[in-house]
């Protein structure tokens, strides 16, 4: 997984990386945020470690980029990213090429520069920009992973409580539309954006 901020993973693929958890037991995982400071980089270790707990083989990087400017430290996130080649993952999950936000893109493009030959589902992070497309891969999840997921998010990331947007209902909400979208049997689903799959 690889996330420009300290809660995007959560958010844009938290309830798969349980279900992956609950049902592949014997996974490793690399769980790689490129932006975390002060309170944001305490709040990103203690939930991926909290989410992995039950994952023998992991392993959590923060990266020391700024919130926001990653594009304009191109050549020092190019060099991060080039030292994640000693991994060889067979899925990866990254943030939507499309995304409004400059340091989700700049991740996604470099995920993909990075791990050519690799299996890469790009998750989606609701914002104000209002940049949600048509994802064309779902991954159903229960009711209690749903319920699961959203705990988490409100459990470890306190800094972001007093954001509008970070809401139980909004979490709720939007594996809900892509429930309905994948006609989910409990009615969640999360969504990605899948450019090439190989079998």
């Amino acid at each position: 997984m690889i996330g420009a901020h300290s809660d995007d993973i959560e958010i844009g693929c938290g309830g798969t990386v349980m279900r992956l958890i609950r049902d592949y037991p014997d996974l490793c995982v690399t769980w790689v945020v490129t932006t975390a400071h002060n309170e944001r980089m305490a709040e990103a270790r203690q939930s991926a470690n909290a989410m992995l707990a039950g994952v023998n083989h992991h392993e959590v990087l923060v990266g020391p980029f700024r919130d926001g400017f990653l594009p304009y430290d191109g050549a020092a996130v190019k060099e991060y990213f080039e030292g994640l080649k000693r991994v060889q993952p067979d899925l990866i999950l990254t943030h939507y090429g499309r995304d409004a936000h400059q340091d989700h893109r700049l991740v996604s493009e470099l995920t993909w520069n990075t791990f050519r030959d690799h299996m890469i589902l790009e998750f989606e992070i609701p914002k104000y920009d209002g940049d949600l497309g048509q994802p064309n891969f779902f991954v159903r999840l229960d009711s209690d992973l749903a319920r699961a997921k959203v705990e988490h998010l409100l459990e470890h990331f306190p800094s972001q409580h007093g954001r509008r947007w970070f809401t139980e209902e909004l979490f709720r909400s939007m594996m809900r539309i892509r429930g309905m979208e994948s006609n989910a049997t409990d009615g969640y689903a999360e969504a990605f954006y899948c450019r090439k799959a190989v079998i």
